[in-house]
């Protein structure tokens, strides 16, 4: 009996040893694989005018969706008056899908609501309202350099809408 609790023993150090290691293992593994925080902001340009901002922290591998409104009222018939409001929304989805010193990578979905800035009029002079278009637009890799700007256009006129994006690593995980 004592040769059998000699090498049971060791071989229940061994495995607590075992165990130990394969522990250690895994919360290396999980250290290493934390999500990195992407910090970006975009510029949404309007015929040369910058007219909304999106900004947030965002780990790789997850997704961000703001939705900006901005409610506007047409004025309307022979006596120019005002009409209804119309809510131009814009929602975009921002997700990091790539983070390193080099570059950082974004995939982009945009949905917007856009207004032309003129009004159109009848023959007998009236006015019409000019009527809202959606606008979709995707970009599965906008590849950035690290805090330098890169513009992705959108529609060429009528009007011109510009997307203009910059990102960096984040120093700390964000609060999403």
């Amino acid at each position: 009996m004592t040769q059998t609790n000699r090498i049971a023993i060791p071989h229940l150090i061994r495995s607590a040893l075992l165990a130990c290691a394969c522990l250690a293992a895994s919360h290396g593994v999980l250290a290493q694989s934390a999500p990195q925080p992407v910090t970006w902001e975009l510029q949404v340009v309007r015929d040369g005018q910058q007219i909304d901002t999106f900004s947030a922290t965002t780990n790789v591998g997850q997704a961000r969706t703001d939705t900006h409104h901005d409610v506007v009222q047409n004025r309307v018939g022979c006596a120019d008056k005002p009409a209804g409001d119309i809510d131009l929304q814009r929602t975009l989805t921002v997700s990091p899908t790539h983070a390193s010193a080099d570059d950082i990578t974004l995939a982009i979905d945009a949905q917007e609501t856009l207004q032309s800035d003129a009004s159109q009029a009848l023959p007998s002079g009236c006015k019409v309202p000019p009527a809202p278009r959606q606008v979709n637009a995707s970009h599965p890799g906008l590849v950035l350099k690290p805090g330098e700007w890169a513009q992705w256009q959108i529609i060429d006129s009528n009007p011109s809408l510009t997307y203009r994006v910059r990102a960096s690593l984040a120093s700390s995980a964000p609060a999403q």
